[in-house]
């Protein structure tokens, strides 16, 4: 299991990775700049999104999981509600917000689309 950057830092490069390629990034919440939890909301500007949260395989690495598999989207309604009532249980929670025609995350991390 590698060592893992600050958060802070972990979001900066994300958010220069999705400008570096067109896509703008902002942070909505500020959490932790060490150990917070990020929610990414990814924004097609269609009226539809993506959300997604970190979680654990089974190797103990960090990896996201895109939350359409649980029923959080794909109407950007349905993304905000959830960021909100995510917001609402953690003070610390970093929500960062990806806007990005192709939908394109910027994770370097695997992501579990779910099914």
């Amino acid at each position: 299991m590698m060592e893992r950057l600050p958060t802070r830092l972990w979001i900066e490069a994300l958010i220069r990775r999705a400008e570096v390629a067109g896509a703008s990034g902002f942070i909505v919440q500020h959490g932790d700049d060490d150990r917070g939890d990020v929610l990414l909301k990814v924004a097609r500007l269609d009226g539809t999104a993506a959300a997604y949260v970190p979680s654990m395989d089974m190797d103990g690495n960090r990896i996201f999981m895109n939350l359409a598999a649980q029923g959080v989207g794909p109407e950007e309604r349905e993304v905000d509600d959830y960021v909100a009532r995510a917001r609402k249980r953690d003070s610390d929670l970093w929500v960062i917000e990806i806007e990005d025609r192709e939908g394109r995350h910027f994770l370097t991390e695997h992501v579990e689309e779910g099914s």
